[in-house]
């Protein structure tokens, strides 16, 4: 078989897997549904899963997609991504969460914070509720400040300083999260109403601003222990995360 022709059988399988969505600033390509099989505490689930990149580059089909993406060195980059349960298009209820990247708490497990026992909570909610999804948003680690800067701030909270404070010793903001390329995914996916897992309100806001078809929210508290309490505490009393009544934990 030549190469023209396995070029043309990937195309073949590609085009229907590719979607578009036009930007102010370019576009973002989404690929997917792709079957997953997630091992989710002993069991396996069948989730579908997506993946987007933002791109200032607007690209009319496929072939150009990928002729322009094997010579990208995307590994460099981060690409986020959204994990699907049920049917999401058309379910009349539906769960949804935006989890930001946490190298240390997502894949090694660090207790620093809570947002691995987050990821894999919000999973088993979906799980249970029918229909929803977890986007994966790669570009907010550490609050938006990236890998690097957060291991500094890890430095200075080591020494005393709380998440805030060692965010803006460091030249950032408390939060510069955004969500946009999220929503607009969201919106492709689904038209019906979500309801967002979260505490925080900057999360909603950001939902009901872009017009999103949002009903409400759904609190996401625990793994509450020794080496993160001063963590949750500072979430609640400085960035304004959303308490609930006789808990002291807070999300993400």
């Amino acid at each position: 078989m030549n190469h023209i022709q396995i070029e043309s059988k990937a195309l073949a399988l590609l085009e229907d897997k590719i979607k578009r969505i036009r930007t102010s600033e370019g576009a973002i390509y989404l690929v997917g549904p792709i079957n997953l099989p997630v091992n989710l505490e002993g069991e396996t689930v069948n989730f579908k899963w997506y993946c987007w990149l933002n791109s200032s580059e607007v690209m009319g089909d496929s072939k150009q997609i990928i002729d322009h993406l094997s010579s990208a060195n995307l590994a460099d980059y981060q690409q986020s991504s959204v994990l699907v349960y049920g049917d999401f298009e058309n379910s009349e209820d539906a769960l949804i969460r935006f989890h930001s990247i946490c190298h240390t708490g997502d894949i090694f497990g660090s207790k620093r914070c809570d947002c691995g026992y987050q990821l894999k909570q919000s999973m088993k909610m979906i799980k249970a509720n029918g229909s929803g999804a977890v986007f994966y948003l790669a570009n907010h680690e550490g609050r938006g400040i990236g890998l690097f800067s957060k291991a500094m701030a890890y430095v200075l909270q080591e020494n005393g300083y709380d998440t805030v404070e060692a965010n803006e010793e460091l030249g950032f903001a408390d939060d510069s999260r955004n969500y946009d390329d999220a929503i607009q995914v969201l919106q492709s996916l689904r038209t019906k109403q979500v309801t967002l897992i979260t505490n925080n309100p900057k999360k909603l806001d950001a939902l009901t601003q872009a017009g999103a078809n949002l009903i409400g929210r759904t609190p996401l508290w625990g793994d509450k222990s020794e080496y993160n309490e001063l963590y949750l505490q500072t979430k609640v009393l400085k960035s304004g995360h959303l308490r609930m009544e006789g808990n002291d934990t807070d999300d993400k």
